[in-house]
């Protein structure tokens, strides 16, 4: 599934770029975004055409999806960019407001029939190069060369990395609600390239990427027993990572890859363990009477948040990577449940529940600066972008008595709280995580 890239990266010009140089901001709210000039990329014929112009679409559609850049209407472009050693009339582009420039050409290997993609990013009003590569591929990976095309832009004009050449594990739903199969599925980021990984035959949850990004961790009722199985998602194969004698829930990676972290239920009690993949031994980490859960390592291993009853309604809790120091960290009004720590550091994303409505929230690690972000009849599970800068999530509608209805399906939101957008899947979607960046 995982398509190898050979990238040769050359510059083709260089110059530093001018002081007040372009550069977005994407730490507060974007009210308008900025505006971007993408001609499509040149060819040498009409096959390589074809693919220069998906390269191009896919290129604008990330750039757009992010909510900080606008693709100008190509209607109104003055010059004409014939190669990618075409020099701007920069005075053209500042005509229809591009505050940059991103044009590029694509050269097939007659010998290895490999491509080689050059772009090149201009400051228009600075009248500078931005950045200027070549880059080679397959054919057959195109669409992977554009994802990683425009994370090269955002990152060059906003300073962070970019999340558009990712993956996403989820669960694929089908059928009414009295009779939902529900298929372990991947996809590309923007929902192209969706893979089935399981038949439905068993009810699976909660997937995890790996952070090697090979693997995937999901809890299903395989033999109507619920087990925690690891999946190889090249090969496909799944082993089980134990049997262990009540219930499982909610299974994630530590940041190595080396161990699991889940909630276990013994005689009705929930409590947090961690499992080290090589020996299977489980370690017990939390040891109380009330339903503790749904655990996530922050991103350097040394801690982890959970959900947990303890205080009389279910509230966030952080506590060391080997259960000492447990703090209560969530005191707003309403329940708390399915915490996860941004790659970031720096907020821990959840579902709250109050007054019959569901929330997406943000928090610091230590409790402070709540905000909503997302709601609805009912929100769940985010999951945090690589970047740290979006959070994907589902949103469920309401069946009817018959059961009908109940459309579920993903969104993802900047952690600003702007620019909701639906991702589109083949059916419905729910349980969505995100992997690490790819290259």
């Amino acid at each position: 599934m995982w398509k190898k890239i050979g990238m040769l990266f050359l510059i083709l010009m260089t110059g530093c770029p001018a002081l007040g140089a372009l550069r977005i901001d994407v730490t507060g709210a974007i009210s308008e975004p900025t505006p971007v000039a993408m001609p499509y990329f040149n060819a040498s014929g009409w096959r390589q055409q074809n693919i220069a112009d998906s390269i191009t679409d896919v290129i604008a559609a990330d750039l757009e999806r992010s909510g900080l850049f606008r693709i100008i209407d190509r209607d109104a472009y003055i010059q004409k960019i014939h190669s990618v050693d075409t020099h701007p009339h920069f005075a053209d582009w500042q005509a229809v407001n591009a505050h940059a420039l991103v044009h590029g050409e694509i050269n097939e290997d007659p010998v290895s029939g490999e491509l080689r993609v050059s772009f090149r990013l201009w400051d228009v009003y600075a009248q500078e190069q931005m950045e200027a590569k070549v880059l080679s591929t397959t054919p057959d990976s195109w669409r992977r060369m554009a994802h990683i095309i425009a994370d090269q832009i955002y990152e060059r004009l906003t300073g962070e990395k970019g999340y558009f050449d990712t993956k996403v594990v989820f669960i694929s739903e089908s059928g009414n609600q009295a009779n939902r199969m529900k298929r372990l599925a991947v996809m590309d980021q923007d929902g192209a390239n969706v893979q089935y990984l399981t038949d439905g035959k068993d009810i699976v949850l909660t997937p995890r990427f790996s952070p090697n990004m090979r693997e995937v961790t999901y809890f299903s009722y395989k033999d109507g027993r619920p087990k925690v199985y690891i999946m190889d998602i090249v090969t496909g194969k799944s082993r089980l990572v134990g049997d262990f004698p009540g219930m499982t829930f909610a299974p994630r990676f530590s940041p190595d890859g080396k161990k699991l972290v889940m909630s276990l239920a013994t005689r009705g009690n929930s409590d947090i363990y961690t499992v080290d993949l090589d020996s299977l031994k489980k370690k017990r980490l939390t040891d109380h009477p009330a339903i503790d859960t749904s655990p996530s390592f922050s991103p350097d291993g040394q801690r982890i948040v959970f959900n947990s009853d303890r205080g009389g309604t279910q509230q966030l809790y952080v506590m060391d990577a080997e259960g000492k120091n447990v703090k209560r960290i969530s005191f707003g009004s309403g329940t708390y449940a399915t915490p996860v720590w941004s790659p970031r550091g720096d907020y821990i994303a959840f579902t709250k529940i109050e007054e019959n409505q569901f929330h997406i929230g943000l928090m610091r690690p230590d409790g402070s600066g709540e905000r909503l972000i997302a709601n609805g009849f009912l929100v769940e599970a985010p999951t945090f972008a690589p970047n740290g800068r979006v959070v994907m999530f589902f949103r469920q509608v309401p069946s009817d008595e018959r059961g009908r209805g109940g459309a579920s399906k993903l969104y993802s939101i900047d952690v600003t709280g702007y620019n909701e957008r639906l991702i589109k899947t083949p059916e419905d979607a729910s349980d969505p995580t995100w992997s690490p960046l790819l290259h």
